[in-house]
Formats: C-alpha cells, structure tokens, sequence
C-alpha cells in the first residue's frame, strides 16, 4: 500500500514537471515567433531603402553622405544577431534615415515624384508594423523572462537550461528624447 502511494506521488511530480517543461518551451516558441515577425518587417525595411535612395539619388547628387550613412547602417542592420545586437544597429538606422528625410525636405521636385513617395509611403507603413512587432515582441519576452523567474516554474526552468531573453530596446539617447516643438 505504501508503494502505490509513492507511486502515485513520484507519477504527479513527474507530470508536474512535464506540465511545466510544456508551457517553457510553448512560451519559448512564442518569443521565436514574435522575433521572426520582427524579422520579416525588418527585411521589408531593408529590402525597401535602397529602392529609396536610388530614387533620391538622381535628385540629390550632392548628398553622399547622406546615402553613404544608410547604406552602411542598413548593412549592419542585415548582419545583426539577436535582439540586443538587432536593436543598437536597427536604432543607427532609423538616425541615418531620419537624416535622409531631413535632407529631402530641400528637394521639392523629389517630394513631388510618385515613385519615391510610394516607396516613402511603403516605408513609413513598414515603420508602423516594425512598432507593432516591436511591442509583441517585448510582451511575449516579459511573459516568457515571467515565467522562467516565478516560483515553482524558475526549478523547471533551470533544470532544463531555459534562459531569459533579451527585449528589443532603444539604444540610442536621441530616440527617448522628446521631440521639441514650437511655432
């Protein structure tokens, strides 16, 4: 009788553990996901900005600079591995793109081409979901980094090598500033 007892304890604790090893690795694939859909947005973006700049440069030819910055910064977009490194070199981007649309501001018959305000329109649109998967991202990472900290998960957790992730952060001090306005 004592056996069956242990028995039927050491059976509970096992389905336990499999019960939470289940919900770390489903709550480890949502984190995936919601970085691939990151991913994906992130090569629209890519695969957009050169489209882009070939469209300006036939109107901007005294702005190398300007294309130089966005064509290196893209590059190490493209090269970046995981969230941290993705982060830093997706926040050099978005300055260097900021820069290029300053400098189109002095181009009327650039902002006038159907074109390039297509492909503005593409990116800004490609911007907004970027925003969108950025936010999902962070949300499935705070449940999953949740899960692997909590009681009696964090056990599970660390006998199976689940580690936290990393959320997608904005490096650069200029991106948490408040823009300024005035009349």
């Amino acid at each position: 009788m004592e056996w069956i007892i242990v028995l039927v304890v050491v059976v509970a604790l096992v389905l336990w553990v499999v019960g939470l090893y289940n919900k770390l690795v489903r709550f480890r694939n949502q984190v995936r996901n919601a970085w691939s859909q990151i991913d994906v947005q992130l090569k629209r973006r890519h695969d957009l900005i050169p489209n882009l700049v070939e469209t300006a440069k036939g109107y901007m030819k005294h702005e190398r600079e300007t294309f130089e910055a966005i064509t290196q910064a893209r590059a190490a977009a493209m090269g970046a591995q995981g969230a941290a490194e993705a982060a830093k070199a997706e926040s050099q981007l978005q300055g260097a793109l900021s820069r290029f649309n300053l400098v189109v501001e002095n181009y009327p018959e650039l902002k006038a081409n159907t074109n390039f305000l297509s492909l503005q329109e593409e990116l800004t649109s490609t911007e907004n979901k970027i925003g969108f998967a950025r936010q999902f991202y962070n949300d499935q990472v705070m449940q999953f980094n949740n899960l692997i900290e909590s009681v009696p998960t964090n056990i599970v957790a660390g006998m199976f090598q689940f580690t936290k992730s990393d959320f997608f952060e904005i490096e650069e001090p200029a991106e948490r500033a408040v823009p300024k306005v005035s009349f």
